[in-house]
């Protein structure tokens, strides 16, 4: 009996365990294969979640894409079949393009890929090189591969409004000449891409509308940016000190949880145009110094928690059209100037604790002063909610707000002028003036050309009748210098020669210019022209990326022009937020 009620036992616990089995089995085939993931398979979601995740692991390293090149294939030039390998692996890394954009790339006619945009190389115009991306408002997914780093000539990146995820390759960090890179409105996440840091060519930076977190380097405010956009993302940090090291013209970070003071180095920012700064967490007075930014037109502090009056100094930014001070806690006065500006359209200044607001602000064409303390004004706070705040005077040194240091960038202008002054220019023509005129006259030139060496190394000043005999070897030392001693003639030249090249001559009698201008022509003037022509070659280097054109209002809608060897970046007029 006992043997019975065990194998009983037994067998139910199969039976149960086999039907478990069948109905585990039975749901798996009957769940749906497609998720809410817009449209992505099941498969599809857990593979960008799977990318993600590498990308957090390995931040730094390749990622795995390969692409194998057809022998068959012809290119006109390397740099193009490096842009085949770059644009393949990207292609695979894409798992949805639902308007087709990269359908047409295909085979080695780079060039006439869709979104992709060649122009002459700029170190060689014999040959040409892929100078720009623009896939905007794609709706494509994927990610970004490293194989992008191989397009060293781009000088645009364009792909805002997309589903790209993960992170911003290293590899980019190979694209000396980018100019504008947009990655707006898509699903980028992680640490700031601090690649970035590493673009010499970079002025246009566009990163908003993404996922992005943690804290922005100090070091993006030292680049020569002309804007930043880095607002709808998750940047959590206190604004750095060197904000104001910065020449953008446009800088917008809202919408992220941005606290502390707002830095007074602000007042540094002479370029500034627009500064965005709406719903974070910046808990401060606004500093006097924002008054010196004298080209500002947009001002929009709104939904802080900035306290205290407004400075009065914002009466003085006469080019100042849109301010914003709504939902903060500030309080006092309005300043009349403020409202008397002359180019001023709209002044929001709604839900704070004004307690005055002069009459001429009653008469500009578009503001609202709602929720306030102001008397005899509609839709104010209550009485017992402005009793409450204003009992408490506001103590803006509370804040330790780091003080205002005016910034540094004249000094450094000076320093670029003295290697313009290349004082290696004029040894050459010394030596090479000499030999050509040795027969003038030697004994009325020998005598100076002694003074004249003991003249330059104390000053110029002690002796004045040795300057009018040297001036004339500025260009006829070499005459003398044959006759009697050879070495002595060639020092004095240069002291004499680099301060003031015109001057001397008109000081100099009449007698001596003859011999000066005759032998001279042919090494002196060319010697001059170096030391001026000298100083333009730097700049061309980087010449040839498109330039930026920045409409300064609200948030830029952008869009690509294609022109012959030349894309240019239009921003028109859109509201930020």
């Amino acid at each position: 009996m006992k043997k019975t009620t065990r194998f009983h036992l037994h067998l139910s616990l199969l039976v149960a365990l086999f039907l478990g089995a069948v109905v585990s089995l039975a749901a798996a085939k009957q769940a749906p294969t497609i998720s809410s993931y817009g449209g992505l398979s099941d498969a599809e979601a857990m593979y960008i979640r799977k990318r993600q995740l590498l990308y957090y692991k390995d931040e730094n390293g390749d990622r795995g894409e390969r692409v194998t090149v057809d022998p068959s294939l012809v290119f006109e030039n390397p740099r193009l079949r490096n842009a085949y390998i770059a644009l393949q692996a990207w292609k695979q890394a894409i798992l949805s393009d639902p308007l087709n954009l990269t359908a047409n790339w295909v085979g080695s006619r780079v060039c006439k890929y869709e979104g992709v945009f060649c122009a002459p190389a700029p170190d060689n115009k014999t040959i040409r090189t892929v100078a720009g991306i623009d896939l905007n408002h794609g709706d494509i997914a994927g990610y970004l591969p490293e194989e992008l780093g191989l397009l060293v000539d781009l000088a645009l990146f364009h792909i805002n409004s997309n589903r790209f995820c993960g992170t911003v390759p290293f590899k980019f960090k190979n694209m000396r000449l980018l100019f504008e890179l947009d990655l707006s409105n898509n699903r980028f996440a992680g640490k700031f891409p601090r690649v970035v840091l590493k673009l010499p060519s970079l002025k246009f930076l566009d990163l908003r509308f993404n996922e992005f977190e943690g804290t922005v380097p100090k070091e993006l405010f030292e680049k020569s940016l002309d804007a930043i956009f880095i607002n709808h993302n998750r940047f959590v940090f206190d604004l750095p000190e060197n904000l104001g090291s910065s020449p953008v013209s446009v800088i917008v970070l809202a919408n992220n949880k941005f606290h502390g003071c707002v830095p007074s180095s602000l007042g540094n920012m002479s370029n500034l145009n627009e500064i965005i700064l709406m719903n974070n967490g910046f808990r401060s007075c606004l500093p006097a110094e924002i008054g010196m930014l004298k080209d500002l037109t947009v001002l929009d502090v709104s939904f802080n928690q900035l306290m205290g009056p407004l400075p009065d100094t914002i009466g003085g930014m006469e080019s100042l059209e849109q301010l914003n001070v709504a939902h903060n806690m500030f309080s006092g006065k309005i300043p009349e100037s403020i409202c008397k500006l002359p180019n001023l359209e709209n002044f929001t200044f709604s839900y704070n604790f004004f307690t005055g607001e002069p009459p001429v602000c009653l008469g500009l064409p578009d503001s609202s002063d709602r929720r306030n303390c102001l008397p005899a004004r509609p839709l104010q706070r209550s009485a017992a909610q402005c009793k409450a705040f204003l009992s408490r005077p506001v103590d803006c040194s509370s804040f330790r707000c780091a003080p205002f240091v005016p910034s540094l960038p004249p000094p450094p202008p000076p320093s670029p002028p003295p290697p313009v002054v290349i004082p290696q220019s004029p040894p050459p023509p010394l030596p090479s003036s000499p030999p050509p005129p040795p027969s003038p006259p030697p004994p009325i030139y020998s005598p100076p050309a002694t003074s004249v060496l003991s003249a330059p190394s104390p000053s110029i000043a002690p002796p004045p009748p040795s300057p009018s005999p040297p001036p004339p070897p500025v260009y006829s030392p070499p005459p003398p210098s044959p006759p009697p001693p050879s070495p002595s003639p060639p020092p004095p030249p240069p002291p004499v020669y680099s301060p003031p090249p015109p001057s001397p001559l008109p000081q100099p009698p009449p007698s001596p210019l003859p011999p000066c201008v005759r032998p001279p022509p042919p090494p002196p003037p060319n010697s001059p022209p170096p030391p001026h022509s000298q100083p333009p070659p730097p700049p061309p280097v980087y010449s040839p990326p498109p330039p930026l054109h920045i409409t300064l209002h609200h948030l830029p809608h952008i869009t690509l022009l294609h022109l012959p060897h030349i894309t240019l970046l239009h921003l028109h007029h859109h509201h930020l937020v």
